[in-house]
């Protein structure tokens, strides 16, 4: 539930009683900025005056028609959301007030219950729309307003700066964040940049879905209470406790049992849960932002996720994108775990080798993304402390994780391709066009890959340009190569 007293309400009837009856129901509920008119004439002055959020409006008062005023507030206060109350139960007249602009329909009497949960919509509705204004307001202008938050997460990537903007517009709601990408991308690094950029003053507390079984994610989450099931000798307080006033980042979300599922919803839907073994409800005012390296949408299709939960965990999404999408920042993630490895090993600077990121990177795919380049560098470095040099241990890693086959390169795949058994020649320069393609035509980067020098390719584009070879310069498109 979104905090009531963040909004102005409005409640409009002739009847004095009925007012009472409705301002007496919402402070019940929470709301403390509530004025009431018991004269439709004075609505439209009074919102020239005050900030009005939420109205409940009768339909049938004497001097101006509820119908009416309701015209008039969907025109000249168009944010303004509207619930109409009427003693008619007269499904024209609810239609034509829905398509005037009303937000609700409810015919007295009606029960709190259903006033209440109306309401609840509303105000979710608003502060849905203010972020909406928040984002536009921040993402718009391409400016990241405060980068230290995101001092963690190297980039130059347009989109990942675009993604920074978003998480910043974002980061004061209460709604939920998921936050998607392929594993090894950063989402955890994310989610806490998320949470120090929310200003929240709680803890942020950290729990992988993967593996909890229901039981465990309800004793995790929520707690119990002592004797709840055999072991329980105590009162043991849950993480969604623990997390008060700050962040529950749930990692693997796409892992979560259907069980677990509906306890999760219940939880983001009232912000209350049960300890295990209780009867009695806890209120809790924690963020929930999740994460998945799953296709939480595909899950939905095969009946393993709820669309209900996904939707309401999807409030805000970030999805990262994987590092074959941001090249850009490969040269400063490598050099950034070159120096980090080799401080963690003890070597000076001037002990590592000079070099310029080796060829290969630039076709490769990184399946495991910013934490697997990482991983390599590492591995790199300490086989470098060994003795053997860097440039040959990382392009024997990168060589190793690649594979040694591809379906065109594998057994028979240059017969295949060529529907023929190729020349020697034909190979050569079938491996020119592939490495231009995968170096995206840098001739520096196909060079390394094809382990001669940028000179000695250059002299074979040219000569081959001499004689109208298709392969003739780094200004060709690689896929617009063909072979002789």
């Amino acid at each position: 539930m979104n905090n009531p007293n963040e909004l102005g309400m409005l409640v409009v009837d002739d009847d004095p009683q009925a007012l009472t009856v409705v301002e007496n129901i919402l402070q019940a509920w929470g709301a403390k900025n509530i004025l009431t008119v018991d004269d439709s004439r004075r609505v439209m002055p009074l919102l020239a005056e005050r900030k009005i959020s939420l109205i409940i409006l009768d339909l049938i008062m004497p001097h101006v028609k509820g119908q009416e005023l309701l015209a008039q507030i969907t025109a000249e206060h168009p944010d303004i959301t509207v619930i109409i109350m009427t003693g008619m139960n007269d499904l024209d007249t609810a239609v034509e007030c829905m398509k005037k602009g009303a937000f609700d329909f409810l015919t007295k009497p009606f029960r709190q219950a259903k006033l209440i949960a109306s309401v609840e919509k509303a105000v979710e509705m608003q502060t849905l729309r203010r972020e909406v204004a928040a984002l536009r307001r921040q993402v718009l202008p391409g400016e990241v307003r405060d980068p230290s938050r995101f001092s963690s997460i190297i980039t130059k990537s347009p989109k990942m700066l675009a993604l920074f903007r978003y998480a910043e517009a974002v980061a004061g709601s209460a709604q939920p964040v998921l936050i998607t990408g392929e594993t090894g991308t950063g989402k955890e690094v994310m989610s806490r940049a998320v949470h120090n950029l929310s200003g929240r003053k709680g803890e942020f507390i950290a729990v992988n879905i993967a593996g909890l079984d229901d039981s465990l994610f309800s004793d995790a989450l929520f707690g119990h209470k002592r004797g709840a099931f055999t072991g329980a000798q105590g009162d043991r307080e849950g993480l969604v406790s623990r997390a008060a006033g700050g962040t529950l980042f749930l990692d693997e979300i796409g892992d979560l049992r259907e069980s677990s599922q509906v306890k999760l919803l219940r939880l983001l839907q009232e912000q209350v849960y049960y300890p295990v073994g209780s009867d009695i409800s806890k209120r809790t005012d924690c963020r929930v932002i999740a994460t998945t390296n799953q296709d939480l949408r595909k899950k939905i299709s095969e009946g393993g996720f709820r669309k209900d939960l996904y939707y309401r965990l999807c409030s805000h999404e970030i999805h990262l994108p994987p590092l074959r999408e941001r090249a850009e920042d490969i040269p400063l993630l490598f050099r950034q775990f070159m120096d980090e490895a080799a401080r963690s090993m003890g070597l000076e600077q001037s002990d590592i080798v000079s070099l310029e990121i080796p060829g290969a990177l630039a076709g490769y795919s990184f399946p495991g993304n910013v934490r697997e380049l990482r991983a390599m560098v590492h591995d790199a470095m300490a086989q470098h402390r060994g003795g053997a040099p860097f440039t040959d241990c990382f392009s024997r890693l990168i060589e190793q994780n690649s594979g040694t086959e591809s379906p065109e390169t594998g057994e028979d795949g240059l017969t295949c391709a060529f529907k023929r058994f190729p020349t020697l020649t034909e190979i050569q320069e079938y491996f020119v066009r592939e490495a231009l393609k995968r170096a995206k035509g840098n001739q520096s980067v196909a060079a390394s890959l094809l382990g001669v020098t940028r000179q000695a390719l250059n002299n074979r584009l040219q000569r081959r340009k001499d004689v109208s070879d298709p392969i003739s310069s780094s200004d060709s498109e690689p896929d617009q190569i063909t072979l002789p």
